[in-house]
């Protein structure tokens, strides 16, 4: 192991890669799949900072996860999970989205949104790179390393076996999926297929390319247009027109007037007659039922604004098999 600065570790996660594989033989443990943030988190020099996955600081957001880890006897550490937020006993997207961008402590509070933070990986303790040690000796090193006993931190559990069944149960319980993680495997800052998302119903982020005016009722917009880049492309993916309420649409109508552009940021031709093109900032999650064979989105639902990942990095996630 090598000593290494806590923010050089905390520049890049690891990711996992979408993946229909049910049958897993021994070596490989499961995860909850959250509904939530990644969030890395750097504790040095008596200073913690919290990192989002594009390398955005966190601290005035979740200033309530910055004093647990504060409090720890260890101060010299880098760790990796997710923060969440609870609504009806289940991990929430749209209730986290409340607290998502609040850096005033009158905002943090006015929301009554509690968070709580998931740990699921060590990259470094006591000064130390442990990214080389198996993913197992990790998760006890970090149960070593971090003191659980703050309500809003919890150490992310794990089965040894199971798949297949895991997941259908997890399904059941209205859960997000499951990650499964070879055991043996080292921390790797890319995306690979030593971990892999299983996933219960589809969904991902998708980049904002243009808007199109409500009808009737309605107000702020009536759909939003959605894309991925490839090859450097944006390719358009379809509309989402579900998801909304009305606080929603109006928030968001503000943010697309001031990112309106002249033309269509979509490679291609686009039918959307009076639609509104703007610059390809704004990240939403979208679920949905599956894609189309023409490479549409079908039955997708808004279900909220991502700050974590810059829109550059949105990609079609497609599953390994």
């Amino acid at each position: 192991m090598t000593s290494l600065p806590g923010a050089d570790l905390a520049a890049k996660p690891m990711l996992a890669t979408l993946s229909d594989r049910r049958d897993f033989g021994p070596g490989w443990i499961f995860e909850r799949k959250l509904d939530g943030i990644r969030v890395l988190a750097v504790r040095e020099q008596g200073r913690v900072t919290l990192l989002s996955r594009s390398g955005r600081r966190l601290n005035a957001t979740y200033p309530e996860i910055v004093d647990a880890l504060a409090a720890q006897d260890c101060a010299d550490f880098t760790i990796d999970g997710e923060i969440v937020a609870y609504s009806h006993g289940r991990t929430d997207f749209a209730r986290l989205q409340q607290r998502m961008g609040l850096t005033r402590p009158a905002e943090v509070a006015a929301s009554n949104v509690a968070v709580t933070y998931y740990v699921f990986d060590l990259l470094r303790a006591d000064g130390q790179d442990v990214r080389r040690e198996p993913l197992r000796t990790r998760k006890s090193l970090l149960r070593r390393t971090i003191s659980f006993a703050d309500r809003s931190l919890r150490f992310s559990a794990h089965r040894n076996e199971g798949g297949a069944e895991l997941l259908a149960d997890a399904c059941r319980r209205g859960w997000e999926g499951l990650i499964a993680k070879r055991a043996d495997s080292p921390y790797q800052p890319r995306r690979s297929d030593d971990w892999l998302k299983l996933k219960c119903a589809r969904g991902q982020e998708f980049v904002v390319g243009g808007f199109t005016e409500p009808a009737g009722s309605r107000v702020g917009l009536g759909a939003l247009l959605l894309g991925y880049y490839e090859d450097g492309e944006l390719r358009y993916a379809g509309k989402v027109g579900t998801g909304f309420d009305r606080r929603t649409l109006l928030d968001l109508r503000k943010q697309l007037d001031e990112l309106e552009a002249g033309r269509s940021p979509f490679a291609g031709r686009v039918s959307e007659h009076g639609a509104h093109w703007v610059a390809p900032e704004l990240v939403a999650q979208i679920a949905f039922a599956e894609w189309t064979r023409d490479g549409m989105l079908r039955h997708p639902r808004y279900q909220g604004l991502r700050d974590d990942k810059a829109a550059a990095d949105v990609v079609r996630e497609r599953a390994d098999g």
